[in-house]
């Protein structure tokens, strides 16, 4: 089982900026997805992007679209999800998880960004936005 060390996290004022990241203890991303997904309190987590091993193929939440930006390099291991005009609804608790690609990224071009195919999950970190 790969582990997920996230960090980036922290507290920042509306319209800035922070850079997660997603280090993996696997030597290659190959055939596994990495997914950011989200937790504010007394809600649901929910997903916030998906990447493919490669980063050919990405998927964004509406509500993330035009202002986060996922991204792999796979010579560290590791994935970003940059997070640009940031809002206090996007306050919550960051998880990046790992997932059989094909499970997530259907050969179709169907994007399944679901934190159900996902195995793998990182211990989390904070991001907290102020008004």
């Amino acid at each position: 089982e790969v582990q997920l060390v996230e960090s980036g996290g922290g507290l920042v004022q509306a319209g800035g900026s922070l850079r997660l990241s997603c280090a993996a203890s696997r030597s290659s991303f190959d055939g596994y997805a990495i997914g950011w997904f989200r937790q504010a309190p007394g809600k649901e987590r929910e997903g916030v992007s998906c990447i493919s091993s490669r980063g050919s193929r990405t998927s964004y939440v509406d509500s993330v679209k035009g202002r986060f930006t996922v991204s792999s390099d796979n010579a560290k291991n590791t994935v970003y999800l940059q997070m640009n005009s940031l809002k206090p609804e996007d306050t919550a608790v960051y998880y990046c998880a790992s997932g059989t690609e094909l499970k997530i990224f259907w050969p179709s071009g169907v994007t399944v960004c679901e934190e159900g195919r996902f195995d793998s999950w990182g211990q989390g970190t904070q991001v907290t936005v102020s008004s």
